[in-house]
């Protein structure tokens, strides 16, 4: 009894240890500052302030007398950012005028031949704009900064710096005022939060300046704007001419990423003084979480852009090819995935059994010799679970030595993988892709020996090895192919909808090219971007969403130039409704995740078509009222909202809004599964959704067609089916009625809405699920 009585009062003793140990951290936790984002009321200044910034200072002063502004907004939101105890940020927000304390975010990077397979390197064709024209449309580029000493910046040809342009180029000790000329026309940093939130910046590892050392800021500055340079390769792979797709335009860099990341006070900073110097197109290749538009200070930020005109492009996140994985959601964001090009680097491993498998690679050193070397899978050589993966440490180099490893794709770097196995005395890999990739190959500038194998080649690869016959292979010599077909697919990592914020707005918007893409490098890295590579190249060849949104943004910067009158939403509608879905011989577009064809989840509207998104015929235009009315269809209070959108607006509540009316260029219908017996199947439910197209061409008279003409399980009915336009500018509505029968919950069906004038075809996507 008494032995029990003591093992009862040592539980007591340890759970009241560890409550006060749980306490004083919280305390301690309460007590430590962190950085936070203040969003103000505008509109409730108190008369006794004469300017907002003095407002800002005294409502920041009367909860702390040490705290320092890091940054005041003006014009993507209002308010300052700051470093608070949690009790601090609790206090400020009680007070009047106060919208939200909001907690610094960390957002990560979504890490030749692209004119020629968009059909855009004929630039002296009727539809696109002068050159005159180009140059007066800026792009700003938030990523790592840039490398200006690239050919792909030179100016050469150009005229003055557009007259509305209030940018600059912010000197420090490894950028000067040289570095900018009539091409790169702006460029800044943006590193307080990031200081604060990491520590001081060591010039030994960054540059404190827009100088970029890390090569993805570089890379999509380039892509969407770099000026046309002969002889562009990596190690002679993708020889040709590197041009980004508005070779005329300016670049304005805002470097918000760092080797720790990229944080939002630096962000939602660089797009305040982006509205300000006056840029006409944001590319941001960045994504963090979701969360709801009140909550997100980036789409607020990215809201009160579009309000000015500037068209925001994001790239869509490498979180594929899981369902509901996308990122940058809001519908004033144009949205994008990726897809690949014609194009690859193939390199050939050669089995004992006398089979062959072609994979990809971009390596360029001694290569392997052409007898066959004992070949080994990782898993067989590691004393850990996950060994397979060739983690660091994770191979042991008498098992690996002088052999050719199978390391499966996943958790690392694919060049960290091949890195590992050189360290352990491997003298080869091959990059076996599992289910996640399916067949998708990307290429990798790696250190060793390699080639990249699909999933089948991969399982046959390690069922030979398997056999026990003592297993050998090689690699060949990488090249150069063209024409490859079918092209484009869906990259496997390019995040998939349907859109797990707002189901009732498709996304992604579109795809671009986002595989194997060959654009400018820094000075500071090496291809792989791994301390241990020294290789210095000027271009470099690299993959994902981060690659295909400014090849989107570019393109709406070539738009912008041939339409200056169009708003971000004609100018998004228009690269969406004509964009492609199926190849030349109509089969649809494979998702090479799965090796079918690909849904309007996984590449939204389509593959952008720039030649004819020029010439649209019709748009679907969006205003600021267009996108508050979203917000009270999603039953935001007038609170909400203004947390949202910076503006004062209340809902009326005689309407019935309705997401589905937000006049988008794509139709996303989320229907309920009917409950009760047997599931509900075979009742139906009706919902109607309404759009208004504008005329941006010539007099005509478009009809409607929806396809397939029997859609499973939905009946579609369009009114009218034929739209007659008059003149410019006109505008009209119709609607569309969908009479869905029940399906089980997770049920999806597709169909294409099409109005077309046998000029033009405006096409969108209708994407069907029951939850």
């Amino acid at each position: 009894m008494k032995i029990m009585a003591f093992g009862f009062l040592h539980m007591v003793l340890v759970l009241v240890i560890f409550a006060c140990a749980y306490a004083a951290a919280e305390e301690q936790s309460r007590k430590t500052k962190q950085t936070y984002i203040v969003r103000m009321d505008k509109t409730s200044m108190p008369a006794s302030f004469n300017d907002h910034s003095q407002w800002y200072a005294a409502s920041l002063k009367s909860v702390s007398d040490s705290a320092e502004m890091l940054y005041t907004y003006n014009n993507a939101i209002h308010g300052f950012s700051t470093a608070l105890t949690v009790e601090e940020a609790e206090s400020l927000e009680q007070q009047s005028g106060i919208l939200s304390v909001q907690p610094e975010v960390r957002y990560e990077l979504h890490t030749t031949r692209t004119p020629e397979f968009l059909g855009i390197e004929n630039t002296e064709a009727p539809l696109f704009p002068t050159s005159n024209q180009e140059s007066d449309v800026i792009v700003g580029v938030f990523d790592t900064g840039v490398w200006p000493e690239l050919k792909s910046f030179d100016d050469t040809g150009m005229g003055p710096v557009p007259r509305g342009w209030k940018g600059g180029c912010e000197v420090a000790t490894t950028f000067l005022s040289s570095s900018c000329n009539r091409k790169l026309i702006g460029a800044r940093f943006f590193s307080k939060g990031y200081e604060l939130a990491i520590g001081s910046i060591d010039p030994k590892t960054e540059s404190k300046s827009p100088r970029d050392d890390d090569g993805h800021g570089t890379h999509t500055s380039t892509t969407a704007a770099g000026s046309a340079v002969a002889g562009a390769n990596l190690f002679g792979y993708a020889s040709g001419i590197a041009r980004g797709m508005a070779t005329q335009a300016r670049i304005a860099v805002y470097k918000v990423c760092w080797l720790g990341g990229c944080f939002s006070t630096d962000i939602v900073a660089a797009m305040d003084k982006a509205i300000e110097d006056g840029v006409h197109v944001i590319s941001m290749s960045i994504g963090g979480g979701i969360s709801e538009y009140y909550n997100d200070i980036i789409a607020t930020a990215a809201f009160n852009a579009t309000a000015q005109g500037i068209i925001v492009s994001c790239s869509a996140g490498n979180s594929g090819p899981d369902p509901g994985s996308l990122t940058n959601v809001a519908p004033w964001i144009t949205t994008v995935g990726a897809g690949t090009l014609d194009r690859d680097f193939p390199a050939v491993v050669n089995l004992g059994n006398r089979r062959s498998y072609t994979g990809v690679s971009l390596y360029n050193g001694k290569p392997l010799p052409d007898s066959q070397l004992p070949l080994v899978y990782a898993s067989n050589v590691s004393t850990e679970s996950y060994g397979h993966l060739c983690m660091s440490n994770t191979l042991i180099p008498e098992k690996v030595a002088g052999k050719v490893v199978v390391c499966d794709r996943g958790s690392n770097a694919r060049v960290e993988k091949g890195l590992e196995v050189r360290k352990a005395g491997g003298v080869g890999m091959i990059l076996a892709n599992t289910d996640s990739y399916g067949e998708e190959l990307v290429a990798d500038a790696h250190l060793l020996p390699t080639a990249a194998v699909g999933r089948k080649a991969g399982d046959a690869i390690k069922n030979y090895i398997l056999s026990g016959h003592d297993p050998t292979a090689t690699i060949g010599k990488v090249e150069t192919n063209l024409g490859v077909q079918p092209s484009p697919v869906v990259a496997a990592f390019s995040s998939r909808g349907p859109n797990p914020l707002t189901p009732g707005i498709l996304k992604p918007d579109l795809i671009a090219p986002g595989v194997n893409i060959l654009a400018g490098w820094t000075g500071k890295a090496g291809p792989t971007g791994l301390e241990n590579d020294t290789r210095h190249v000027s271009f470099n060849i690299i993959s994902g969403t981060s690659m295909s949104c400014p090849h989107v943004s570019g393109l709406a910067a070539l738009l912008k130039a041939s339409h200056p009158e169009w708003s971000p939403a004609a100018i998004r509608s228009a690269l969406m409704t004509t964009a492609y879905t199926t190849y030349k011989n109509g089969e649809t577009i494979i998702d090479v995740a799965s090796g079918i064809a690909s849904t309007p989840f996984d590449l939204g509207a389509g593959h952008v078509n720039p030649v004819a998104a020029l010439d649209p015929g019709l748009v679907y235009d969006a205003t600021v009222d267009d996108y508050l009315s979203f917000l009270c269809a999603l039953k935001y209070s007038s609170d909400q909202i203004k947390k949202a959108t910076n503006r004062d607006f209340t809902c009326d509540s005689s309407k019935n809004y309705s997401t589905g009316d937000l006049n988008y260029p794509s139709f996303a219908v989320p229907l309920t599964t009917a409950s009760g017996k047997g599931g509900g199947l075979g009742v139906s439910s009706t919902v109607k959704y309404t759009r208004t197209l504008t005329n941006v061409g010539t007099p005509a008279t478009y009809k409607v067609v929806v396809s397939p003409s029997k859609v499973p399980s939905v009946k579609i009915v369009v009114e009218p089916e034929s739209l007659a336009f008059n003149g410019a500018y006109e505008k009209k509505s119709y609607t569309v009625t969908f009479i869905a029968t029940s399906m089980p919950s997770g049920s999806t069906s597709f169909a294409q809405l099409e109005w077309s004038d046998g000029k033009h075809s405006v096409r969108s996507p209708v994407a069907f699920t029951w939850t």
